[in-house]
């Protein structure tokens, strides 16, 4: 696989969106914009988000929706960046969304039932136009807070909590036939599959000790972050310390597609036939692009 560098200097780039145009829009959350990355390498700021702008999807308004963690403490360590507990400035997490003819930034949702989102990190809409984020949850040197995933409208009049008490959930995405929901724990290196009953609505679970069914989880100490799922039904999740991508079959085999970077967060798919990748390398700040070996799945909506 030929690895391209598209662009460099970065600011912890994820949550990358293919564009109609060629251009790759982002969050660069340790700088908290969401940028615009054209197809020569050039980088604009499309709006100034504040706090730690993470997954980014497209909504059926043709806005951009960002799950905005509330941000990270910051290290610096053998030539990558790394985030870490929850900041000094830490006022919570929300969803905000971003008008990308004029950068006006609206804040949708900062809590639900009263209780204040914590981290959300990563989003993806049905065909209904809903969308389900999870909530990774913050940490500090003492405690690790625990996390959700949720199912919200993009008008800002439903929020409801869908799983709670989770351990790290972090991406997200749909099954072609959009029956199940995917989440991958971060922690654990685990990728769980929810059964959806409804739009909004997952199936009870088999017990109450089990969020979900177990998809895999990965040997030794690996680490998963943001998702996108192939037109196959594949699961790719970007894979930290091992750093790449790790494609999961819905039965539960793998194949991993290195890249260079131990800290690779996100994926997603684009091109005419869909089998351009792009994947952000956060540790390094880079963005690279390559063809991937099979097509990702169209997303329900774009711009």
């Amino acid at each position: 696989m030929e690895i391209e560098l598209v662009a460099a200097g970065l600011k912890f780039p994820e949550g990358p969106i293919a564009m109609a145009d060629g251009s790759i829009v982002l969050v660069e959350i340790q700088r908290g914009t969401l940028s615009r990355v054209a197809p020569d390498g050039t980088i604009s700021v499309v709006a100034e988000l504040g706090g730690g702008p993470n997954g980014a999807a497209i909504g059926p308004d043709g806005a951009v929706y960002v799950c905005n963690n509330g941000g990270f403490e910051w290290h610096e360590e053998g030539g990558l960046t790394i985030p870490g507990h929850l900041p000094q400035d830490y006022r919570g997490g929300s969803i905000q969304r971003v008008d990308l003819a004029t950068g006006a930034v609206t804040t949708l949702y900062s809590d639900c039932d009263g209780r204040p989102l914590k981290g959300p990190n990563d989003i993806v809409f049905d065909r209904q136009g809903g969308f389900w984020f999870s909530d990774l949850g913050k940490s500090t040197r003492d405690h690790k807070e625990y996390g959700a995933l949720y199912y919200a409208l993009p008008d800002g009049s439903k929020i409801t909590r869908a799983r709670s008490q989770l351990l790290s959930p972090n991406g997200v995405g749909l099954s072609p036939d959009e029956t199940v929901l995917y989440a991958a724990e971060t922690l654990t290196g685990r990728l769980w599959a929810y059964e959806i009953a409804a739009p909004g609505t997952l199936a009870p679970p088999a017990a109450s000790f089990l969020p979900g069914r177990v998809v895999a989880t990965l040997p030794g100490y690996q680490l998963l972050d943001s998702l996108a799922v192939e037109a196959s039904g594949k699961i790719c999740v970007a894979t930290i310390l091992n750093g790449g991508i790790t494609a999961f079959d819905p039965g539960g085999a793998i194949e991993h597609f290195p890249f260079p970077d131990p800290i690779v967060t996100n994926i997603c798919f684009g091109g005419p036939d869909l089998r351009t990748a792009w994947i952000t390398a956060s540790g390094t700040g880079r963005l690279f692009k390559v063809r991937w070996p099979r097509p990702g799945l169209k997303l329900n909506f774009n711009a």
